[in-house]
């Protein structure tokens, strides 16, 4: 029985995956191929390349600042020069470049374990994947991508709009991958799996002490759900973390949050083992 994991969208909360990851090595679990969306990616990539869900977790805390940091001379320059986000994205493909090159890796071709990480070319208002498996080189459609860097798969895929600029590769100009698959629940089923779990994020309840960032959050989850409505339906097993209202980027709560990952696979883990 081959499982396939198709981990969603949603800024710091995406440690979280690496918390259900290391859960489901706690209890002997394999997963067989691989899938995210923005910072779905950045947990799928990293894996797929050779390290352990906790090790993960030790790197995402290391490098958090490094990949998301803004200060206020930052957003001052982008709203009076008309910057087109916060942040360019370079340190992220730096970053995952680094961490790939020290596995032997440069391409997303390189890559043994099947992988799947989606982005959005907003120029032509179309999905691209970025993955490593043959078989998908050989479709006829043109939406599979082999060739391209790691570092640069990664960056492509979470290129939140307003907060990173878009991703320039080639001819395209990619977006976050969650303006049209924020869980990738159907490319993950193509890698020749035979079980599909869906990990995505409760939307936080509103209520009145809720501030702007709960409310954007609460609407990113909504929208990200509704996006993925086709392919939720055919996962075989939904996970849903809830996070405790978490920010986009709420680099305080990366603790809490993998612990938020690890604990609901825990207390949904019997299900899971006789899913499999």
């Amino acid at each position: 029985m081959k499982l396939g994991l198709a981990l969603a969208g949603g800024g710091i909360r995406g440690i979280a995956h690496a918390g259900v990851l290391k859960a489901l090595e706690d209890n002997n679990i394999k997963v067989d191929a691989i899938g995210g969306t923005s910072s779905g990616a950045l947990i799928a990539s990293l894996y797929s390349i050779g390290y352990s869900p906790y090790y993960i977790y030790i790197l995402f805390k290391k490098y958090a600042e490094d990949i998301i940091f803004f200060n206020a001379k930052n957003i001052v320059l982008s709203l009076k020069n008309n910057i087109c986000g916060l942040d360019t994205g370079e340190n992220i493909e730096k970053v995952y470049n680094n961490l790939a090159f020290k596995k032997g890796i440069k391409t997303m071709q390189d890559i043994k374990m099947p992988i799947v990480i989606p982005a959005v070319d907003i120029s032509e208002s179309k999905e691209y994947v970025f993955t490593n498996l043959i078989e998908n080189k050989k479709r006829k459609s043109n939406k599979y991508i082999s060739d391209i860097s790691v570092g640069k798969a990664v960056r492509a895929s979470s290129s939140f709009p307003a907060v990173f600029c878009p991703c320039e590769y080639k001819s395209h100009i990619f977006l976050d991958g969650g303006a049209l698959d924020n869980i990738p629940v159907l490319e993950v089923k193509k890698q020749g799996v035979d079980k599909v779990i869906a990990v995505n994020f409760k939307a936080d309840d509103i209520d009145d002490n809720s501030n702007i960032m709960d409310i954007t959050m609460r609407t990113i989850d909504i929208m990200g759900n509704k996006i993925s409505e086709r392919g939720l339906k055919k996962a075989d097993f939904i996970l849903t973390i809830k996070t405790d209202k978490t920010g986009l980027l709420d680099m305080e709560k990366i603790d809490s949050c993998y612990k938020y990952g690890y604990d609901t696979t825990i207390k949904n883990i019997k299900k899971i083992k006789e899913l499999l």
